[in-house]
């Protein structure tokens, strides 16, 4: 049914329709399929407020849309208004403060005005491939091992892969507080809404929450909401890139955006494959990663690191497989390096930084190469020497080994305050104890 729309000079007229049938999460509207396109949004008007969804599925006859809000308010006849695009309006006024699914500030008004924005679509393009720049300087972490040993350019895309209780959520927030950004985007997707206070309030450093916007959306939120989250975060991250700034985007989780992309495929009658997950769950991944990376000449960049919740630590599992393809490189929080009390958990030998070799100079990447065959040699000999079958004398380079262990472990958990050339320094330092340091090239 159209209307004529006064109040909308972008817009000839408004295309409404009608509730036809009501399901927990998802309703069937009738009279705007000739209007409608997948992804379009709606709006029900119910007797105690709005509702928002998503088209779904389009048919000759009838609409089938996903509720972002509870549908339990909805009954059959209420009146639906299609909205023709999905788009947010993300801006400064954003900072410092926690945002919903629906790009609403929370505490404020549902509809408060805001100063100097415009609205962004929610589904955009990446930046062209031919006009996006290569990966950016190497940006100092605050860690010894990220400054290191796993280096994060600006511009990459790292993904945090850990099981449930390892630090993931901690570390993330150091990361927030360490890397060079002028402005922080984080997304909460699925976490529980205690988890979301604490993170803002308790692991979030004070000095970084002036200039972070977080998009939230917690475990009890609908699918399609944690959906539409997502998507309002990336938006405001390429907002700011839009706007030159070097912006730093952590989301956390991916698997929750996964899980819940994998019930709104399976309602909207997508085949299920392995562990359920429809085929389009990787082209939905991929779509949320190639957002973020490198801009154009005239852009900032987004440096992203995307939080993996892996059940059982188990690497390949779906999701994790997933995104591993079409990241530039992953983080692996180990349970039991937890266990024995070092934080950050990282298991360095399974992790892996793709800006490698190109973003160290030779004497770096030959420090590294050293750390990593060292640290590989000891996790060889552990198991002798935990059985006590192992004779010192035999070996000078699995005795070296035994001997650097603890420094070299210890040197994944210690803060680096003092830069990039000064964690080589150090690195240097901690491989040959009775050589003086070689200055080593920032």
């Amino acid at each position: 049914m159209l209307h004529a729309a006064p109040n909308f000079p972008d817009r000839l007229y408004r295309v409404w329709g009608t509730v036809t049938d009501v399901a927990p999460g998802l309703i069937q509207i009738a009279g705007i399929s000739g209007f409608s396109r997948l992804g379009n949004e709606v709006r029900v008007q119910t007797r105690l407020g709005e509702v928002q969804g998503e088209v779904l599925a389009v048919s000759g006859e009838h609409v089938k849309a996903m509720m972002y809000g509870d549908s339990g308010d909805i009954r059959i006849g209420d009146r639906v208004h299609l909205e023709q695009e999905a788009d947010v309006e993300p801006g400064d006024h954003w900072l410092g403060r926690i945002v919903d699914y629906r790009g609403t500030i929370q505490g404020t008004a549902k509809n408060a005005a805001a100063p100097n924005t415009r609205k962004r679509p929610l589904k955009a393009a990446p930046p062209e491939n031919t006009a996006r720049k290569g990966l950016g300087d190497r940006l100092p972490t605050g860690w010894m091992i990220t400054d290191t040993i796993l280096p994060i350019c600006r511009g990459q895309r790292l993904g945090l892969f850990a099981g449930s209780g390892v630090g993931k959520s901690t570390f993330l927030g150091s990361m927030a507080g360490g890397v060079q950004a002028d402005r922080v985007v984080i997304a909460l997707i699925g976490e529980r809404s205690r988890e979301v206070n604490e993170f803002v309030h308790k692991t979030l450093p004070k000095d970084v929450q002036a200039r972070t916007v977080i998009v939230a959306a917690t475990a009890n939120d609908p699918p399609g909401a944690k959906k539409r989250a997502a998507l309002c975060a990336i938006a405001a991250a390429e907002h700011f890139r839009d706007e030159g700034h070097q912006v730093l985007f952590l989301f956390d989780s991916i698997t929750r955006f996964a899980e819940a992309h994998r019930e709104v495929a399976l309602a909207a009658g997508e085949t299920p494959a392995l562990h359920a997950f429809p085929p389009s769950t990787v082209r939905a991944i991929a779509e949320i990663a190639e957002r973020t990376g490198p801009g154009t000449a005239q852009q900032g960049d987004i440096t992203a690191i995307f939080s993996v919740l892996v059940a059982g630590s188990d690497m390949e599992e779906p999701v994790a497989d997933m995104v591993r393809g079409v990241l530039d490189g992953h983080i692996i929080l180990s349970r039991e390096i937890s266990e024995r009390g070092r934080y950050p958990a990282i298991d360095v030998l399974r992790s892996v930084s793709r800006c490698l070799p190109d973003a160290a100079a030779p004497e770096e990447n030959g420090l590294i190469r050293e750390y990593r065959r060292t640290l590989a040699l000891y996790e060889e000999i552990a198991p002798m020497l935990r059985a006590n079958l192992y004779e010192r004398g035999h070996d000078a380079e699995g005795d070296r080994a035994i001997d650097l262990f603890p420094h070299l472990d210890a040197f994944v958990a210690g803060p680096n305050p003092g830069g990039i050339p000064q964690a080589f320094g150090h690195l240097d330092s901690l491989l040959h104890p009775d050589v003086t340091p070689v200055p080593v090239k920032s």
